[in-house]
């Protein structure tokens, strides 16, 4: 029998973290002592390292959850999983585009913050986010 304090250390996880994963289902509630502890056998630990693999890859409690009720109902959570990762892979695609288009605005921003002070132009506040918001309306 492990403390959530032990199953925790060997999963690679903090005890809160573990109370977590049981409030929410991810894992089944372990027996409890006498003082009301919480012990855990060695079967939890696949599943913690399972949810802390899936973390590392961007997937919610719940979509983790989801998975693991998957499995133990008996079926294959991998066609999920495609989809899953598939999803987050679509996420990160936009926000490297939105990240992108940032960057190409605050490029135009700093050549005309560049240019005003050549030219010696005063702004209200800053010429500078005066300017981009005028550049950003046109792009």
């Amino acid at each position: 029998m492990l403390t959530v304090g032990r199953i925790a250390a060997q999963s690679g996880l903090s005890p809160k973290a573990v109370r977590l994963y049981e409030a929410n289902g991810l894992i089944d509630p372990p027996e409890r002592t006498a003082a009301g502890y919480r012990t855990y056998t060695a079967t939890a630990l696949p599943a913690l390292r399972f949810i802390r693999q899936a973390q590392a890859l961007g997937l919610s409690l719940k979509e983790i959850k989801r998975i693991l009720d998957l499995q133990r109902h008996g079926q294959q959570p991998c066609g999920l999983v495609i989809n899953l990762l598939d999803e987050h892979l679509a996420q990160v695609d936009q926000r490297i585009a939105d990240l992108q288009a940032l960057k190409k605005t605050l490029q135009e921003a700093r050549h005309v913050a560049d240019q005003a002070a050549g030219r010696g132009e005063p702004g209200v506040i800053c010429p500078i986010i005066e300017s981009t918001a005028i550049a950003a309306e046109d792009t």
